[in-house]
């Protein structure tokens, strides 16, 4: 029976156990232009027992920020400063993808220069708000994207993920999923289009499927994942029938021979006919009540899944592969540090401190 904590070979790069960090927004590139700091650099550090580390969502361009103090890999100063976290996370025998994310409609021009706005796939704003240093404001109309402007958005894809292979990362996750800019393309509340790009689900997943093959035209599809999220009503994204809409994507992106497909977990049902469709390995979110815990681990058991993401448990633990194995104890995450702030919630949770002596 596979375990958790058996290796694993993700399409060439060797995976020492089957417990991933999941990628998490920590709103911390206090570094200039948006890039990471030492304390970034001790974070990554600090959790590179994991079978494979996810970056927090990194912006591919200026315009595909979504909230204050992320970082990007748009730059040459952003690709030298993720290039000291790599090289931590290889020397303490990690290995890790950079996730990149464009915000689309999340986002405001408070974040932009040169009164840029936020884009879209349609001018449908986002509900509710954006928290900003300023404070609270309403997100705004996103300008619709140009056939053109689509195409150099999938070609900005493709040069952070050069960007990544270059800062030393062992590959890339596009990110489709919780409402940004490609789940955005995929929901049909936010793709009115009428074009080659919405209307039809051929349409609809064209932009996914298009950024996906750039990203694998260059650095190779070995070094590529993308995470989804069917169904998850996030950021106001509405898609009542999905499984069309998700059969052909991931039947589009299982030609492609991708390292990985990650799975928000909308229901199990799903997440088992994803398995059957899917023939390359498969990373779940499961869909929990209080957040992943050792319970989800019997996933990779059963089959359903080749790894399992931890979040808030692996914010909270750094050397958590460890504590699954021992059965505990689990440090309980500060929710009050998640976003923003300083090493306080980020970088000072406690290992676990083990008497070597009395083994």
């Amino acid at each position: 029976m596979t375990t958790a904590f058996d290796p694993i070979d993700l399409s060439g790069t060797q995976l020492a156990n089957r417990v991933a960090l999941a990628p998490m927004t920590r709103s911390r590139a206090f570094g200039p232009g948006n890039s990471p700091t030492d304390s970034t650099v001790e974070y990554y550090r600090q959790r590179a027992s994991a079978g494979l580390l996810i970056t927090e969502a990194i912006q591919p361009s200026v315009l595909g920020q979504g909230y204050p103090d992320t970082p990007g890999l748009h730059s040459p100063e952003q690709v030298a400063t993720w290039r000291r976290v790599t090289d931590a996370v290889h020397a303490a025998g990690g290995r890790i993808f950079a996730q990149l994310m464009h915000g689309g409609r999340i986002g405001h021009p408070d974040l932009y220069p040169d009164g840029l706005v936020p884009v879209g796939a349609s001018p449908v704003a986002a509900p509710g708000r954006i928290y900003l240093h300023t404070g609270p404001a309403e997100y705004v109309v996103p300008r619709e994207l140009t056939s053109d402007e689509i195409r150099a958005t999938v070609t900005d894809f493709a040069t952070a993920a050069r960007n990544a292979i270059e800062a030393g990362f062992d590959g890339v996750e596009v990110h489709g999923a919780n409402g940004y800019l490609i789940h955005q393309f995929l929901a049909p509340n936010t793709n009115l289009r009428t074009d080659e790009w919405g209307g039809s689900v051929e349409g609809r997943i064209r932009f996914a499927v298009e950024v996906t093959r750039a990203v694998t035209a260059e650095i190779g599809a070995a070094r590529t994942g993308i995470r989804l999220s069917p169904a998850i009503g996030l950021l106001g994204l509405e898609e009542p029938d999905p499984e069309p809409t998700y059969t052909a994507l991931v039947a589009e992106l299982d030609r492609l021979g991708l390292a990985y497909l990650s799975l928000i977990e909308n229901t199990r049902e799903f997440a088992r006919t994803v398995r059957k469709l899917y023939s390359g390995t498969l990373i779940l979110t499961a869909a929990t009540e209080n957040g992943t815990s050792a319970e989800e681990l019997k996933l990779i058991e059963d089959g359903t899944a080749d790894l399992i993401t931890f979040g808030r448990l692996f914010l909270a633990n750094p050397d958590l592969p460890a504590r699954l194995r021992a059965g505990g104890p689990y440090n309980a995450p500060d929710r009050a540090t998640f976003f923003g702030g300083g090493d306080q919630g980020y970088i000072d949770y406690p290992a676990v401190q083990r008497d070597d002596s009395a083994a």
